[in-house]
């Protein structure tokens, strides 16, 4: 999986911006044992439903040393309507715009709600994890009462274990992620 140098991981996170357009340069606050990208579109109807799953494992793991993300990858998820996303959804994780995509590149994510794990060693950030969140959705319009794998969680165990990183076990199924043209 990709293996960035800090001085990559750098300028490609200072691309990313918080809500109040201050660039994010630090990804892995120190002492951080994983961290956590959750692609999230405001008007992404399965992006929506899994924000209490998300804001479950940012409560339960943040304290372990877990840093999570909502990072908003659409052109269309300005400041504005992403401060009104978070306040009627109750997000309190961090919150990042992907205006350039370097995020979204990074995790080579298409699709949300999709996350990507990645352990920092070293000064750089290596992805261990990118996919589904767990099996509730079968396909677009097809979904369980509640999931039976929890993927995500799954791999978040593992890494402060410090086993091996299970792989999702299938697609993420949500909204494509608008692709920026340079």
């Amino acid at each position: 999986m990709a293996v960035l140098i800090h001085a990559l991981l750098l300028a490609m996170t200072a691309l990313a911006v918080d809500l109040n357009g201050r660039p994010v340069t630090e990804l892995a606050p120190p002492g951080a044992r994983a961290v956590v990208l959750f692609f999230a579109a405001s008007d992404c109807p399965v992006s929506n439903r899994y924000i209490p799953e998300i804001e479950r494992l940012t409560k339960q793991f943040e304290p372990l040393g877990v840093k999570v993300w909502f990072v908003y990858p659409n052109p269309g998820d300005n400041p504005n309507v992403v401060r009104a996303h978070d306040r009627e959804y109750s997000i309190t994780a961090s919150t990042a715009l992907d205006n350039t995509q370097s995020l979204t590149r990074m995790a080579q994510v298409t699709t949300t709600p999709e996350a990507a794990v990645f352990v920092p060693r070293n000064g750089a950030l290596r992805e261990v994890y990118r996919g589904r969140i767990d099996d509730r959705y079968l396909s677009l319009g097809t979904e369980r009462p509640q999931a039976t794998h929890h993927d995500l969680e799954e791999a978040i165990r593992a890494v402060l274990a410090g086993k091996l990183v299970p792989q999702p076990g299938g697609p993420p199924v949500g909204c494509s992620i608008v692709t920026l043209h340079p």
